[in-house]
C-alpha cells in the first residue's frame, strides 16, 4: 500500500501519477527509430566528369542501438524528474493521520536552533506529501505568559509560516502545562503521530518523562534530541576578586576532554578579553579567571560563553560591577578636612571625581554595603571593629589605611605587614641625607605601567619588619627599597598600607596626579556594590531574546521592584536584561536561576529517540535527474549534428582536448607555482601564524586595517595580507612581518630559524609583540618569557629604546610615543651605532598589542577597545603603523634628509 502511494524504499515522489508517462516510452522508441540520411557535400566537377559518376539508389538509415537507448534514458529521466522523486523520504514525521509537532522553545533551545527549524520543514514536507494536517505545540510560555496550547489542525502548507516564525525564548519551558495541554487533546482526537523536538534537558521533576507519556499515549511518538557538542553551556552568577573577574560555568557531562572560552565584552560587542577551561571527560563545572587592567575592567559590560546561542549562556554586568563607595576615617576628625593640612583633604579632592564618597564611623560605615575604607592615621580600632573589618575584608572589601604619627607609635594586627616602632624622617635616628625619590613599580603590583613622577619626594615613613614575605607584599617601594606601599590579599578582598600620611606632612605624594592615579587602581581591586534596595520600580531598559542577544524590551515585558529583582527568576514578564535607567541599571540574568544541569528523562517504551545530526535531511532529485536529461539532450544533439556530417570530428576532438588539457594543469600542483607571482607583483604585509586561531585572526584583522590605512593615507599601494609559516614559505616577498607572540606557540625548527635570519640578513624588518602592554597586564601576561623562548637562535642585533630623533618616529607622521591596543613600555630597535643593513633595523619589540588596535571586522569597525586613550590613542597606533611601513619600505631615508641642508649649502659654494 505504501509502494501505491508513491514511496519506494527511502525514495518518494511528490507527483507519483507522473510515472504513468514511463507507459509512453515504447511509443517514443518507434519514433525514433529512424535517423533522417546524412547529405553528401561534393564539389561540383566539370561536365565530362559527371559521365563517370556511377549512380547509386539511397535508403534510408536505421537509427543505432546506442543513441535510441541514449533518448530513452533521456526521456525516462524528464518523467521521472517531474514526478519529484526525494530521497529519505521515510523519517521522523512519515505515516498516515494528524500529525503533532511539538517544540521546545524554551532557553536551552537558541543552541542548533537552525537544526530544529530543518527538521521541522522535513516533518512538513513529509506530510504535505501524504496529505496530512498538523498540529502545533511548543513547550513554552507565550510573550504575554499565557500557558502552552495546541493549535487548531492546519495544512502542512499554512503551518510553514508558523514554523518560520518561531523563536527561542530566554525563559524556561513549561512542561506541565504542556502535558496538560496534551492530556486536554488526548480527549478529543485519537491516532495521532508525534515528533517532539526536544532541547535535550530536564526543567522539573521528572518533567521530560511525564510529557513522553503523555504523548505516547496520542500514538507513535519520534523524538529528536541535540547532539552532545549542542548542550547548552550555562554562565552561572559571576565572583568578583581583587584584579579580576571569575566566570563560573555548567553544562553536562561530555564523554571527551573539552574547551569552553568566555568572551568578555563592551557594550558595544567589542571583546575585551578571551579567557577558556578545558574540561575533563565527565566534568559538569568550571572556573575561568579573567583578569584585566582597571581601565578595561570597567567598561565590561557582559560575559559570553564563546560559540553558545542562548540566554544562559550570556552574564550581564551592570552598575554594581562599577559602583564602589568609599568611606572616609580620620584620626583627628576636628582637622580632618582643613585645606591642604587635613588628612581627609587630599583624599577627598582625589576620590570624588569618580566614586561616592561617605563619612562615618566604622559601624556606621559597615551598616551599608561599601566598597572601600580608608583609615587616616587611625590607631583607635577596637577588638570587635577589628573583627567587624576582618570579615568584611574576606567577603570582599578593600581596607586602605594611611600612616601617621598616631599609627607609628600605636600599630595594631589590622596590617599586611609588621611595623617598626617609631618612623623614619630627616634628621632622625633613621634618616636620609636628602629627601627620597620613588622607584619604578614592581611588574606584580597593581601599580604596574604607571610613569612614576620625578618630583615626587618623601621625608619621612614608617618601617616595617623585614620578613620573608615582605618583597611579595610590596606594592611601591622608595628608590633605597624600603616600602611605600605595601598590600595582602585576603579571602575576596585586600589590605593596603601607605607608609606616608595623606596630606603633604610625610611626602609630596599627594600634590601629584600618581596620587590619583594610585587610589583608582586601589579601588578597582574591590567588590562592585549595588543600589540601595527600595521599591522603586524599575523599568525594562533592554532585554535578552532567545539567542542571547540585546534588544529593545517586548511590549509586554513589566518593570520591577529594586528590592526584589536580585530574587526575581527570569519569566515573560520580567525577561532578563537590564532593568532601570541607563545611568543606574540593574542585571538580571537567566543563569543563576538555572541552576544544575539535568539530562533529559527518560521515554515510555515504543518511543524512537534519535539526535538532529542523525536524522537525514530529505534531498530533492529533481533538480539532478533534470540536469542529466539536460547533458544527455546535448549529446544527443551532438552526436546527431555529427551523423550528419555537421560536425567535424578532429577540430571538435582538439577543442575537448584543449579543455580538458587546461583543466588539468589549473588543478594539478604546477598552480601552486603560480602564488610567488602572485605575490611578486604586489606588495604585502606578513604575519607569522602562531597556530592558535584567536590570535591569527587578530593578526590578519588588524594587517587588513593597516593596509587600508596606508593605501589611503598615503602613496603606497599594498595587496592584501598573508600568513605565513617562516621555513615553509618564501618570505623574501615581504618588507615587513609582524610576529605576535603566544604561549602555546611551538618553538621555531632549524629551518625557520634559518629563513628568519636569512630574511633580516637580506634587508626585511620583523616587527615581535609579546602583547603584554609592557607590564604583564595586557592580553598575554609573561610575554616577555616567551619572546627569549621563540626568538633563541635569531640574530637579534644589540637593542636600545627608540630615542626622538629615530627614522621610525618621522618617517610619515612626527610621534613621541607608539601606542597600540595599549600604552606604556619600551619599544626597542637596533642600536644606533650598529651600522649593518644600512642603520635599518631588522627587528622592532613592543608590547603594545599593535594588530588590536589596527584590526577591523567585516563591517568596517574597530572590534577591540583601546586603552585608556580611546579613538585619539588608536588614530596615534594607525600612524605608528604607516611609519613602520615606510620605514620598512624606504629604510633610512627620511634620516638621510638630515643632511639636506648641509648638501645645499656645499651646492651653493
Amino acid at each position: 500500500m505504501e509502494w501505491l502511494l508513491g514511496s519506494l524504499g527511502a525514495i518518494g515522489f511528490a507527483h507519483p501519477w507522473l510515472l504513468a508517462a514511463l507507459l509512453v516510452l515504447p511509443v517514443l522508441v518507434w519514433l525514433l527509430r529512424v535517423t533522417p540520411p546524412a547529405p553528401r557535400l561534393l564539389a561540383f566537377p566539370a561536365v565530362r566528369l559527371l559521365l563517370d559518376l556511377p549512380r547509386r539508389d539511397e535508403t534510408a538509415a536505421r537509427t543505432p542501438w546506442w543513441l535510441l537507448a541514449l533518448r530513452i534514458l533521456a526521456a525516462a529521466l524528464v518523467i521521472i524528474g517531474l514526478a519529484r522523486p526525494v530521497l529519505n523520504a521515510g523519517g521522523a514525521g512519515s505515516g498516515a493521520g494528524p500529525l503533532l509537532l511539538v517544540v521546545d522553545d524554551g532557553w536551552p533551545s537558541g543552541e542548533a536552533w537552525s537544526q530544529r527549524v530543518a527538521a521541522l520543514e522535513t516533518a512538513l514536507d513529509r506530510a504535505e506529501r501524504a496529505s496530512r494536517p498538523v498540529l502545533l505545540l511548543t513547550t513554552a510560555p507565550g510573550d504575554r505568559g499565557e500557558p502552552p496550547r495546541v493549535s487548531a489542525a492546519m495544512p502542512a502548507q499554512e503551518m510553514r509560516e508558523r514554523i518560520a516564525a518561531l523563536r527561542p525564548r530566554p525563559w524556561a519551558p513549561d512542561r506541565a502545562a504542556a502535558s496538560r495541554a496534551v492530556a486536554e487533546l488526548g480527549r478529543a482526537a485519537q491516532g495521532l503521530s508525534v515528533l517532539w523536538v526536544a532541547d535535550g534537558l530536564s526543567h522539573g521533576n521528572d518533567d521530560a518523562s511525564r510529557l513522553g507519556a503523555a504523548l505516547a499515549a496520542l500514538g507513535p511518538l519520534t523524538v529528536l534530541t541535540p547532539p552532545p557538542a549542542a548542550l547548552p553551556v550555562v554562565l552561572a552568577a559571576p565572583v568578583s576578586e581583587p584584579g579580576r573577574i571569575v566566570a563560573r560555568l555548567a553544562t553536562l557531562p561530555a564523554p571527551a576532554e573539552r574547551e569552553i572560552a568566555v568572551l568578555a565584552r563592551t557594550a558595544d560587542g567589542r571583546t575585551l578579553d578571551r579567557a577558556s577551561a578545558r574540561l575533563a571527560p565527565g566534568a559538569t563545572s568550571a572556573e575561568v579567571p579573567i583578569a584585566l587592567p582597571p581601565e578595561l575592567r570597567n567598561r565590561l559590560a557582559a560575559l559570553v560563553v564563546e560559540g553558545s546561542a542562548n540566554a544562559a549562556a550570556v552574564a550581564l554586568l551592570d552598575e554594581r560591577w562599577r559602583r564602589r563607595p568609599v568611606g572616609l576615617i580620620a584620626g583627628s576628625a576636628e582637622t580632618a578636612d582643613q585645606p591642604l593640612l587635613g588628612e581627609l583633604y587630599f583624599l577627598d579632592r582625589a576620590l570624588s571625581p569618580f566614586t561616592e564618597l561617605r563619612r562615618g564611623t566604622v559601624r556606621e560605615l559597615l551598616a551599608r554595603d561599601i566598597a572601600v575604607i580608608v583609615l587616616s592615621d587611625v590607631d583607635t580600632l577596637t577588638e570587635a571593629e577589628r573583627t567587624l573589618l576582618g570579615r568584611w575584608i574576606e567577603e570582599g572589601g578593600v581596607l586602605v589605611r594611611f600612616a601617621g604619627p598616631r599609627l607609628a607609635q600605636r600599630p595594631d594586627p589590622l596590617l599586611p605587614v609588621t611595623l617598626r616602632g617609631g618612623d623614619r624622617q630627616l634628621g632622625g635616628a633613621l634618616s636620609w641625607q636628602q629627601p627620597a625619590a620613588l622607584a619604578p613599580f614592581p611588574e606584580t603590583s597593581p601599580f604596574a605601567g604607571l610613569p612614576v613622577p620625578s618630583e615626587v619626594r618623601v621625608t619621612r615613613q614608617v618601617l616595617a619588619e623585614p620578613s620573608v614575605a615582605l618583597a611579595q607584599r610590596t606594592w611601591a617601594r622608595l628608590a633605597d627599597g624600603t616600602p611605600l606601599v605595601t598590600g595582602e590579599q585576603r579571602g575576596r578582598g585586600a589590605l593596603v598600607l601607605f607608609h606616608v600620611t595623606a596630606n603633604t606632612e610625610w611626602s609630596s605624594l599627594p600634590l601629584s596626579g600618581l596620587f590619583l592615579q594610585m587610589l583608582q587602581r586601589i579601588v578597582q581591586l574591590s567588590t562592585g556594590v549595588g543600589a540601595a534596595p527600595g521599591e522603586a520600580i524599575l523599568a525594562p531598559y533592554e532585554t535578552l531574546d532567545g539567542f542571547g542577544r540585546l534588544s529593545p524590551p517586548p511590549p509586554f515585558a513589566a518593570g520591577l521592584s529594586a528590592a526584589g529583582i536580585a530574587r526575581e527568576t527570569p519569566s515573560p514578564r520580567h525577561p532578563p536584561g537590564f532593568y532601570g535607567p541607563e545611568a543606574a541599571r540593574v542585571a538580571l540574568n537567566l543563569g543563576p536561576s538555572v541552576g544544575a544541569l539535568r539530562p533529559f528523562g527518560p521515554m515510555p517504551p515504543g518511543a524512537a529517540l534519535r539526535t538532529l545530526d542523525a536524522e537525514a535531511a530529505e534531498r530533492d532529485l529533481r533538480p539532478l535527474l533534470l540536469g542529466l536529461a539536460l547533458l544527455l539532450v546535448l549529446a544527443d544533439l551532438l552526436i546527431s549534428l555529427w551523423l550528419r556530417g555537421l560536425l567535424r570530428p578532429v577540430p571538435a576532438a582538439r577543442a575537448a582536448a584543449s579543455v580538458a588539457l587546461a583543466l588539468v594543469l589549473a588543478s594539478s600542483p604546477a598552480r601552486a607555482q603560480l602564488q610567488p607571482m602572485a605575490m611578486a607583483n604586489e606588495t604585502r604585509l606578513a604575519y607569522v601564524v602562531t597556530g592558535t586561531s584567536a590570535v591569527d585572526d587578530v593578526s590578519r584583522a588588524g594587517l587588513v586595517g593597516l593596509t587600508d590605512f596606508v593605501n589611503r593615507r598615503s602613496a603606497a599601494n599594498l595587496g592584501e595580507p598573508v600568513g605565513v609559516r617562516p621555513g615553509e614559505d618564501d618570505l623574501s616577498f615581504f618588507p615587513l612581518l609582524y610576529w605576535p607572540m603566544t604561549p602555546d606557540q611551538p618553538n621555531p625548527d632549524a629551518a625557520a630559524v634559518a629563513a628568519l635570519n636569512d630574511f633580516m640578513r637580506q634587508g626585511g624588518i620583523i616587527l615581535l609583540d609579546t602583547r603584554d602592554a609592557g607590564s604583564g597586564q595586557g592580553m598575554n601576561p609573561g610575554g616577555e618569557q616567551q619572546l627569549r623562548r621563540l626568538t633563541r637562535g635569531l640574530s637579534i642585533p644589540p637593542l636600545a629604546p627608540v630615542p626622538a630623533d629615530h627614522v621610525l618616529a618621522r618617517a610619515f607622521y612626527l610621534l613621541t610615543d607608539f601606542p597600540g591596543r595599549y600604552v606604556g613600555g619600551q619599544v626597542w630597535v637596533q642600536r644606533d651605532q650598529d651600522r649593518a643593513n644600512d642603520s635599518v633595523s631588522p627587528v622592532i619589540i613592543g608590547g603594545h598589542d599593535w594588530a588590536a588596535a589596527w584590526a577591523v571586522d567585516a563591517q568596517g569597525r574597530n572590534p577591540y577597545a583601546t586603552v585608556p586613550g580611546g579613538a585619539r590613542q588608536r588614530l596615534l597606533a594607525y600612524r605608528f603603523g604607516l611609519n613602520l611601513v615606510m620605514y620598512a619600505l624606504t629604510g633610512n631615508y627620511k634620516g638621510d634628509q638630515v643632511h639636506v641642508p648641509v648638501l645645499l649649502e656645499r651646492l651653493g659654494q
